[in-house]
């Protein structure tokens, strides 16, 4: 049994977060961002707009293999296939990031191409179906894609970011939308240079509180921070 402190960090994270990702425009009415709390369990941006989750409302619990709870997104079951199959994840964000989306009606991923794009080295999976993921099967499918991955682009329809904590989750989620936007002005440019192996594998650190760097950035002025 969870105590009652994890429970309510993990609350407290996810309305931050959902907050952020919102005000960073990587969702719009749609996007949600969970956190687990242990082994079997998680909470979830509930049912609505995740930039208007309200402040110090308790999030959904939601098991990690169990039929979803009322009041979540049927997208959900994503964050329990996920959650199943990635003991080191703990935390995932569902987002919309517009350039990401727009590259991705083409099945073009980000490339490794500036420092920000060096986290998803060497290349992102991409789920090459613009249908919602609305039943378990396609889920644990969708989860299998990931793989080890830190992201999936789903064609036409977000991404998916995942990270030990929800903080680096939503982090990601942001510097995924930064990649899209770098593979798109290169693409102009008929760039073809890219990072070389051993320079991603260098720049993706995470020293130097980077993580904790950009989390202030992106949670900003929010009253619960």
């Amino acid at each position: 049994m969870s105590g009652t402190g994890a429970v309510y960090e993990a609350q407290w994270v996810v309305r931050l977060a959902s907050r952020a990702v919102a005000r960073c425009g990587l969702v719009t009415a749609f996007g949600h961002c969970s956190a687990r709390i242990d082994t079997s369990t998680f909470t979830v941006t509930p049912l609505g707009t995740p930039g208007s989750v309200p402040i110090g409302e308790p999030t959904p619990l939601v098991g990690v293999d169990v039929p979803l709870p009322e009041g979540v997104a049927g997208e959900v079951r994503v964050h329990q296939a996920i959650y199943r199959g990635r003991p080191d994840v703990g935390g995932i964000c569902r987002v919309h990031p517009p350039v990401l989306v727009a590259l991705s009606t083409q099945r073009v991923t980000p490339r490794a191409r500036h420092g920000l794009g060096s986290y998803f080295a060497p290349s992102l999976p991409l789920w090459d179906s613009p249908l919602l993921v609305r039943d378990d099967a396609t889920a644990a499918a969708v989860a299998d894609a990931l793989g080890t991955s830190s992201a999936i682009v789903l064609r036409g329809n977000g991404a998916v970011t995942v990270g030990p904590d929800l903080r680096v989750a939503a982090v990601l989620a942001w510097f995924l939308e930064d990649a899209a936007r770098v593979e798109l002005v290169a693409r102009q440019l008929d760039g073809h240079v890219e990072l070389t192996h051993p320079e991603a594998a260098a720049r993706a650190t995470w020293a130097g509180d980077i993580a904790e760097r950009m989390w202030d950035y992106m949670t900003e002025g929010d009253a619960e921070r």
